[in-house]
Formats: C-alpha cells, sequence, structure tokens
C-alpha cells in the first residue's frame, strides 16, 4: 500500500510539473505599447483583407486566394442573428481554413453594423452574447485568433450609452466570461471616428480591459482624404503608446477619396497594420471595392493590385506569423527619420517647453531625446517635452534625437536657441509666449509667477537690433536703446504667493521666420 501510494503521489506531482499554464493569453498574440507581438515575443504586423464568409459560407476558397498574394491576416465577417447566424460548427472550420493556409484569423460580429442609426444593428452587449454562444469554436486558439468584437459598432446618432462607456463594457464582458484573445474593438462613426469619440477616450476603454490586450480599429474611407487626416491620427494613437490597426479602408468611397497611398506608406513607417476592404462580393453601389472578380483570385481588379502589388502593398510587406514557421524578423537596422526642427515656449530661469514634428521609422519611433550639444537633457515618448533644472541667464542650444525599439537613432534634428530667464530676488519669475507674429511684427505675452507674495514687480527685456517694442498693454513702459522695461500697472501689482499677472505687447521685427526670443533681467 505506501509502495503503491507512493508512486501516485509522484505520478500525480509529474502531472502538475508538465500541465501547460492555466492562462494561455501568456503565449498568444498581446499587444505591447503600440505593437501587436506574436506569443514568442515577435512583433507581427497585419497585412490582409477582409472576407464576407457569412454572406457567401461557400466561398471557402477564398482563404486560400488570399494567401496567395501574400497576406497573412484575413478579417472574418461572422453573424450572430441579424443575417444567418454562424454556429460554432462553422467558426471552428473558419478557424481551421485560416490555420490550414496560415493567415491569422481576425473574427468579426457584422451585426454591431451601424447601431443607433441603421435599423436591426446590434447592440456591443449582444455582441458579447455571440462570442459566448460561439468560445468552444475559439477557446485555446489565442495564438492564430483575433475577437474583433463588433463592427462599426456606432453610427453617428448620439446613443447612450455612448461609444467609451458600450466598449468598455464589452470588453469587460468578454474577460469575465474567460476570453483570453487580443480582442480588437472598432471606432464609432461607422468605424471612421470623425467625432474622435475613440481617439480621445482610448485610453479609458484599454484601462478597462483587466488584461490590457486590447488594439484599436480605425475604418479609413471619405473622412481619410488628405495626407494630414491620416498622419495626425495615426500618430496621437502612438504619441499615446497605444495600439491602432487600419482595420479597413478603400481607394474609393461614396463619402469620398481615401488616400490609400498615405495609408498604406504611414502604416508601413509605422509599423502598423493594416486590412483592405474586402476580398469580394462587395454590393450597394460599392461593387468597386472587390479586390477580385466574382471570387476568382487570378482575377484581380485595380484596387486589388494596388493592395496587393502596389507600393507598400501586402506582397512586398506581409511578413507570415512565426506561430506557422515564417522567419523572425531581421534585426532592425533602419534608422528613424529626422524629427523637426523644435520650437521653444514658456521658457521661465529654470526650464522651457519644447515641441517638434514626429519621425517616422520602419518598426515605429520609441521615445525622442533632447541635447544641448552632448548633454542630455531630457527624453519624452511624444513630441512635447517640458525641460527643468536650467541655469538661470543661460543661453542653450538644443536639438532632438528619435530612436526606436531596436535602439537605433535618428540624425539630429535642426537646433534652436534660446537663453533662460534671471531669476528674480523678489521670488517672481517671467515666463515669454509668442502669441502670434506676422510680416513686420508679432504679439508676445509675459507672465509674472510669484512663489511669495508681492505688492509691486518688474522685469526688463532685451531684444537684437532690429526688433522693438512698440505697444504694452497692462503693464508701464520704459525703454534704454534694446532693453524694455515693464513694471506692474496701478491695478495688478499685487500677486498672492503662488498667483501670476500677466502683460502683452506688440513688437515690430524687420527679419524672417520666427521672431527673436527676448532675454530677461
Amino acid at each position: 500500500m505506501r509502495t503503491r501510494l507512493a508512486f501516485l503521489v509522484a505520478l500525480l506531482a509529474s502531472f502538475f510539473v508538465w500541465a501547460p499554464p492555466a492562462a494561455h493569453a501568456a503565449t498568444g498574440l498581446h499587444v505591447s505599447g503600440t505593437k501587436i507581438l506574436e506569443g514568442n515575443g515577435t512583433p507581427f504586423v497585419m497585412r490582409g483583407t477582409s472576407h464576407a464568409h457569412t454572406w457567401y459560407p461557400a466561398q471557402t476558397g477564398s482563404f486560400a486566394g488570399i494567401k496567395s498574394h501574400g497576406a497573412n491576416t484575413v478579417r472574418v465577417v461572422l453573424s450572430g442573428g441579424r443575417w444567418t447566424p454562424n454556429a460554432a460548427s462553422d467558426v471552428a472550420n473558419v478557424v481551421s481554413l485560416c490555420k490550414q493556409n496560415k493567415l491569422i484569423c481576425v473574427l468579426e460580429n457584422h451585426d454591431t453594423t451601424g447601431y443607433g442609426e441603421q435599423s436591426g444593428a446590434y447592440t456591443l452587449d449582444q455582441a458579447v452574447d455571440y462570442w459566448v454562444s460561439v468560445k468552444s469554436a475559439v477557446a485555446g486558439q489565442e495564438d492564430y485568433v483575433v475577437i474583433n468584437i463588433g463592427n462599426e459598432p456606432f453610427g453617428n446618432t448620439a446613443t447612450t450609452p455612448g461609444w467609451t462607456q458600450a466598449t468598455s463594457a464589452a470588453v469587460k464582458r468578454m474577460r469575465d466570461a474567460g476570453f483570453q484573445h487580443l480582442l480588437m474593438v472598432d471606432a464609432p462613426n461607422w468605424g471612421q471616428d470623425w467625432s474622435f469619440t475613440m481617439r480621445d477616450n482610448a485610453a479609458t476603454v484599454f484601462a478597462a480591459d483587466p488584461q490590457r490586450n486590447t488594439v484599436f480599429s480605425v475604418h479609413m474611407y471619405g473622412v481619410f482624404d488628405t495626407a494630414s487626416e491620416v498622419t495626425d491620427y495615426m500618430q496621437r494613437f502612438q504619441t499615446a503608446n497605444l495600439p491602432l490597426v487600419i482595420g479597413e479602408f478603400g481607394f474609393n468611397h461614396s463619402d469620398g477619396n481615401p488616400d490609400e497611398d498615405t495609408i498604406m506608406a504611414q502604416a508601413q513607417s509605422r509599423g502598423m497594420g493594416y486590412l483592405g476592404w474586402s476580398w469580394s462580393g462587395n454590393g450597394g453601389g460599392v461593387e468597386y471595392l472587390d479586390q477580385v472578380n466574382n471570387f476568382n483570385s487570378a482575377s484581380l481588379t485595380s484596387w486589388g493590385q494596388r493592395l496587393f502589388n502596389g507600393a507598400d502593398g501586402i506582397a512586398s510587406t506581409s511578413r507570415e506569423a512565426t506561430i506557422y514557421g515564417g522567419p523572425s524578423p531581421d534585426p532592425d537596422t533602419q534608422k528613424p527619420g529626422r524629427p523637426g526642427k523644435p520650437a521653444v515656449s514658456g521658457i521661465t530661469s529654470s526650464g522651457a517647453t519644447l515641441t517638434w514634428t514626429a519621425a517616422t521609422d520602419n518598426v515605429g519611433v520609441t521615445g525622442y531625446d533632447v541635447y544641448s550639444g552632448t548633454t542630455k537633457l531630457g527624453s519624452a515618448t511624444g513630441t512635447t517635452l517640458a525641460l527643468t533644472g536650467l541655469t538661470p541667464s543661460t543661453a542653450y542650444t538644443v536639438h532632438v534625437v528619435a530612436r526606436d525599439a531596436a535602439g537605433n537613432t535618428s540624425p539630429a534634428s535642426g537646433t534652436v536657441g534660446f537663453t533662460t530667464l534671471a531669476g528674480q530676488a523678489s521670488g517672481c519669475t517671467p515666463s515669454y509666449k509668442l502669441v502670434n507674429s506676422w510680416q513686420g511684427g508679432f504679439q508676445g505675452e509675459i507672465t509674472i509667477r510669484c512663489t511669495s507674495a508681492v505688492t509691486s514687480w518688474k522685469t526688463t527685456l532685451t531684444y537684437p537690433s532690429g526688433v522693438g517694442v512698440t505697444q504694452v498693454w497692462s503693464a508701464r513702459m520704459t525703454a534704454a536703446g534694446s532693453a524694455y522695461t515693464f513694471a506692474n500697472a496701478d491695478w495688478n501689482g499685487t500677486i498672492p504667493a503662488g498667483g501670476s499677472t500677466t502683460f502683452g505687447y506688440i513688437g515690430s521685427w524687420n527679419g524672417t521666420g520666427t521672431p527673436p526670443v527676448p532675454t530677461f533681467s
């Protein structure tokens, strides 16, 4: 008995040593900062298209066709009842087809499209009900499957609850139901987010996911018809360090002409995923969005040629997932592009604020460093940095360098010079702001901040030759050559401890570019 019991104990211990971990999400697709990673930590960038499986369930050859043109991902349209439901057995077959063709499978519930505006649309809560009903088909597939909770889940009509609350609740319900997968959430406004609701509230939704494993999806059609709109939207997410994919886009649309060239080029330079719409079978006046004719993979349309074989297209930029045996990415040796020359504002005796335009990179910029010569003054993840700890009455010449995840650094930006203000014995410190400028003149603003209470104040500005102050308000001014001394007016000399007051002036100026920043004493 004792011998047999010892054997059973040893066998049970062996089982627990070798049993796989319950939390499969740790080894599945997941996000890290702005990037999607495979379970082994390899970056994965989605390159693919959508297939309308729920309306064309017999077109199972589309998976092989999509793969044949180089895609590494397919976004599959499913329904839980708004159209003929795709049961768990059908979903399991879809996942099998994705895996047979070495495609990452983004499964999306189309029932929610246009909720609040389109009759018959489902809520995100109902979408979660559908996912729970087919959970058996996707459980254990976290390495291969991304769940796009609901397609374009709100139209343009305000609803209660709104996008942020409803999406946060849906993500929480998915986690409570035991889903370990990478989740994808679509923007409102038919996916185009022209109200910037998703852009401005994505951090709230991300924080609502206890696994912090949610990627955001915007659909770029007519709203994104200029390069500036495309790049600004992408940059906002990268500055916020949140993951974004272009979940749908086209080369044309009934609501305008999307800038597909910029969408694809910027996605490639930033290491951001994109999924074109759609393989075949479009109707309702947007048949031109078909990428192949009649589901024939050998018959690409002009949109299909552009998406798969054009510049920054799928064939040249897609990398098969390593879970299918695809190659690991080559070591990243590409330097980020040069960031823009910084602009200076908010100069004080001990600091200043710098702002610059973003650099681009093939896998994305992870941060920026600000230098004065070879001395690093500070670092930022975005394109603004408030410098602190500077020396009063000191001239600084600074530049910005971008860096990526591999440690590559960009060429230095252009340099900008400024001089910190003199320290004020009274405990008051002035700061300068350029309000506006025009040919021949500019408007400046000075804020006096005091750490202790005062009943009067003054400060002196000195400009280089060619600059003069011609008008002032909320202060009294005396001039001595290029030095202008400003003192409080009768009504704003008293400043409490921690308080401030502001005065402004108009200056004349015969230069070009940005007006010179004054020095203070």
